[in-house]
C-alpha cells in the first residue's frame, strides 16, 4: 500500500557546508529518476544539472528528455508533460534503463502522462507539489485529490510537497525557483555533494548576472535543506573517479564538437527539430576557429551551399533531420554523380511526413542507402553512443574526402538530447583536412580519370592550374563532357559503384559482444547498442547462449558479417522502427514486412533473420528486449 505524506515546511539552511546528514543512506547499484513539469518550469536544465553533478562524482549517467510533441502543450495536461530522466549508475551507463524508481512531479496531470504510458515502476515514489490542492478552482483541486488518492491505491508512495510556499519564501515567481530548489532537494536525496551542486549552478547561470546565481545558489540550499529533514529516505551510489579527464555532453552536441575536430569549416543547415541545437552550438564557436555556419533559405539550398563549399576544395557538412533529408536527396544526387565530397548529418526523428517530430525512431536507414533516383552510392553509418558521435565526425569527413564520395551519418533523437560522460578527447593534428592541392596538374590530366581498380579518380579544385572543367549533374565522360553513349553511361556508374568496393575493402569485420557462437545472435545498428548488450548481458548471466553483433557501417557491409551469422542457431534483429508482428492474424510469412536491417541482411546472406522492434516513440528499454530475446529462445522447444 502507498503512503500519503503531508510534510511540513522547515527553516531552511543556507550558505557553508552542508551539515552531515543523521540518515542512513541506503546504497544502490543504480536508480532512475524523472523530473516532470509543464514546459518553461526548468525540469530539463535540474535534469541536465544532475546528471552533471553525477558525472562529476564518478557516477555513470544516461539521460532521456522528455519533450511533448506540441511546441507549447497546454498547461497541466496529461499529454504536455515536459522533463527529463536521469539513470545514476555505479558503473558506466549505456541507455535510458527501464521504469522509474523516483519521479518528482510539478502538477498532478503531467505525472499521468507518464503513469499511464508505463514509464514508472510498479511501488515508485512520487514527490508531488501539492500548491494545487490549495487552489481556487475546485475542479483542480478535485483532480489533485482523485489523483493522489488513485495513485496510492495503484501501490505508488505519494509524498507531497511544498515547492510553491518554500520557493516563495526566496522569490517572487516560485515558478521560476522550483527547479533549482528540487535540484538541491535530489543532492540530498542521492547524497551528492553540496558544492558540486553551487559549482554547477554557477557554471548553468554564468551569464546571468550575479544576483540571478546568488538567488539560484539560495534555492539549491533550501531545497537541500528541505530534503534532509523532511524525507525519510536516502540513497547513495557508489561512484568511481575517472582516471582521465572526462566531457559530460549530448550527442548533437558531441556532432558538433566532431565538426570542430575533424577540420570542416563549412556547415550549412535549414533549423529542424531534433537536429537544430548541433548547429546552435556551432553557430556559438565555429567562427572563432575560423569556420561559418551558412543558415540557408530551406534544406535544398543548405546541401547546394554545402556541395558548392566542398567543390572549392574543402569538405562541408550539412545536418538535418528526416523531412530534411528528403528535400536534400536531388542534391545529394548530383554530389554524386560530379564526385563531390559531402558529409549529411541525418538526426531520425518519427515519421512519415511531419511525423513525431521530438520522438525517437530508426525509420530513415533505407532512405539513406536507396533514396535517389538512379543508382547513387553513398557511404552509410550510424553512430552507437554520444562519444561515436563525436569521433564519427572525423571519420566521415576522411572517407568522404578520400574517395570523393557523400557520407551520410545517422543519430536519432534519443542520442541528440541524452548525456552521457566520455574520456575528454586528445587532440590529433590527422583529424584535419590536409590543405587544398592547388599543385599544377600534369598534361593531359582529367577531372574523372577513373582508376580501373577502385574507380578513384584524381580530384581537381577550382583555380588548379590545368584543371579547368565544367562540372555537371549529367552524364559526363572522363573529361566531364555530357556524354550519352551507353558505353561511357556504364563506365561513370561502374566507377562509382567501384570506390564503393574499394571502401569496403578498408573495413573490419565488427566484433561479436558474447560468444562467437550459439543459440541466438542480436543483430543491431546505432542507438541501440547499449540497450541491446545490456539485455545480452543479462540474459548471459543467467548462462544462455546470447551474443550480439552492432553493425556501424551498414553501406557497404563489411566483411565476415555472413560467417558470424551462420554460427548461431537464430539471428534477430532489435531496432527502433516498424516491422510487422507475426501475432496479427492477416500477416504471414508471405506479406510481413521485415524491419529495414533484417530485411537487408536476409537478402544479402541468405540466413533466416527474424526481427523485433518498436516505434513507440521512445528509447527502447532492456526490459523489454529481454523479454522479447526469450521468447525468442524458448520458440521450437
Amino acid at each position: 500500500m502507498s503512503e500519503t505524506a503531508q510534510l511540513d515546511r522547515t527553516q531552511n539552511r543556507a550558505g557553508g557546508a552542508a551539515p552531515a546528514s543523521q540518515k542512513p543512506a541506503v546504497t544502490l547499484h543504480e536508480h532512475i529518476v524523472e523530473v516532470i513539469s509543464d514546459s518553461g518550469e526548468g525540469a530539463q536544465r535540474c535534469g541536465q544539472s544532475l546528471a552533471a553533478i553525477a558525472a562529476r562524482s564518478g557516477n555513470g549517467i544516461w539521460t532521456v528528455e522528455i519533450i511533448p510533441a506540441e511546441i507549447q502543450p497546454p498547461a497541466r495536461s496529461v499529454a504536455g508533460a515536459s522533463g527529463i530522466r536521469i539513470r545514476i549508475g555505479d558503473q558506466a551507463v549505456t541507455n535510458g534503463g527501464d521504469e522509474t524508481d523516483l519521479a518528482v512531479a510539478f502538477n498532478e496531470q503531467v505525472l499521468l502522462g507518464r503513469v499511464r504510458a508505463g514509464e514508472l515502476k510498479p511501488g515508485a515514489t512520487i514527490l508531488l507539489e501539492n500548491a494545487w490542492r490549495d487552489s481556487r478552482d475546485p475542479a483542480i483541486v478535485k483532480s489533485f485529490g482523485d489523483t493522489v488518492e488513485a495513485l496510492g491505491k495503484s501501490g505508488f508512495r505519494v509524498i507531497e510537497i511544498p515547492l510553491e510556499r518554500e520557493c516563495r519564501a526566496l522569490m517572487t515567481d516560485a515558478r521560476r525557483g522550483k527547479n533549482m530548489f528540487v535540484l538541491g532537494m535530489l543532492l540530498s536525496i542521492y547524497s551528492f555533494d553540496l558544492q558540486l551542486g553551487r559549482d554547477q549552478v554557477a557554471l548553468t547561470f554564468g551569464k546571468k548576472d550575479r544576483s540571478v546565481i546568488e538567488t539560484n545558489v539560495k534555492l539549491l540550499e533550501a531545497g537541500y535543506a528541505w530534503g534532509e529533514a523532511n524525507l525519510d529516505f536516502k540513497y547513495r551510489i557508489p561512484a568511481t573517479k575517472s582516471a582521465v579527464p572526462q566531457v559530460v555532453t549530448n550527442g548533437n552536441t558531441a556532432i558538433a564538437l566532431g565538426v570542430l575536430a575533424s577540420g570542416m569549416d563549412i556547415c550549412a543547415m535549414y533549423p529542424i527539430t531534433p537536429a537544430t541545437s548541433a548547429s546552435h552550438y556551432l553557430s556559438d564557436c565555429f567562427e572563432k576557429v575560423g569556420g561559418m555556419v551558412h543558415q540557408a533559405e530551406d534544406e535544398i539550398a543548405a546541401c547546394a551551399f554545402a556541395i558548392g563549399a566542398s567543390y572549392a576544395g574543402r569538405c562541408a557538412v550539412t545536418i538535418t533531420s528526416g523531412p530534411g533529408y528528403s528535400l536534400k536527396q536531388e542534391g545529394i544526387g548530383l554530389a554524386v554523380m560530379a564526385e563531390i565530397p559531402l558529409v549529411v548529418v541525418n538526426v531520425q526523428r518519427g515519421g512519415p511526413s511531419t511525423g513525431q517530430p521530438t520522438k525517437v525512431e530508426q525509420g530513415d536507414l533505407l532512405t539513406a542507402i536507396y533514396g535517389s533516383h538512379g543508382d547513387a552510392p553513398k557511404v552509410v553509418m550510424a553512430v552507437s553512443g554520444i562519444e561515436d558521435c563525436f569521433y564519427s565526425m572525423i571519420t566521415a569527413r576522411k572517407i568522404a574526402e578520400s574517395f570523393n564520395m557523400v557520407v551520410v551519418v545517422l543519430s536519432d533523437a534519443s542520442l541528440a538530447t541524452a548525456q552521457a560522460p566520455f574520456p575528454r578527447p586528445q587532440f590529433r593534428e590527422d583529424w584535419l583536412a590536409p590543405p587544398v592541392d592547388q599543385s599544377p596538374l600534369p598534361e593531359g590530366a582529367k577531372p574523372y580519370d577513373w582508376d580501373s581498380l577502385t574507380g578513384i579518380a584524381r580530384r581537381f579544385s577550382p583555380g588548379q592550374p590545368g584543371g579547368m572543367h565544367t562540372v555537371t549533374g549529367l552524364a559526363h565522360d572522363r573529361n566531364s563532357k555530357v556524354a550519352y553513349d551507353p558505353s561511357i553511361n556504364e563506365e561513370g556508374l561502374r566507377a562509382r559503384s567501384l570506390k564503393l568496393a574499394a571502401f569496403q575493402k578498408t573495413l573490419r569485420t565488427p566484433p561479436v559482444f558474447g560468444d562467437p557462437e550459439g543459440d541466438l545472435l542480436v543483430v543491431g545498428w546505432g542507438s541501440t547498442k547499449g540497450v541491446i548488450e545490456e539485455s545480452v548481458g543479462r540474459l548471459r548471466a543467467e548462462g544462455l547462449k546470447v551474443s550480439s553483433l552492432h553493425i556501424r557501417f551498414i553501406q557497404p557491409l563489411p566483411s565476415g558479417i555472413g560467417e558470424i551469422l551462420r554460427r548461431f542457431r537464430k539471428v534477430v534483429t532489435v531496432e527502433g522502427t516498424w516491422g510487422d508482428h507475426l501475432e496479427d492474424k492477416l500477416i504471414d510469412e508471405n506479406n510481413r514486412r521485415y524491419t529495414p536491417l533484417a530485411m537487408m541482411l536476409r537478402a544479402r546472406y541468405l540466413v533466416d533473420v527474424d526481427c523485433w522492434s518498436e516505434a513507440r516513440g521512445q528509447p527502447i528499454k532492456p526490459g523489454n528486449v529481454v523479454k522479447a530475446l526469450r521468447a525468442r529462445l524458448d520458440e521450437g522447444k
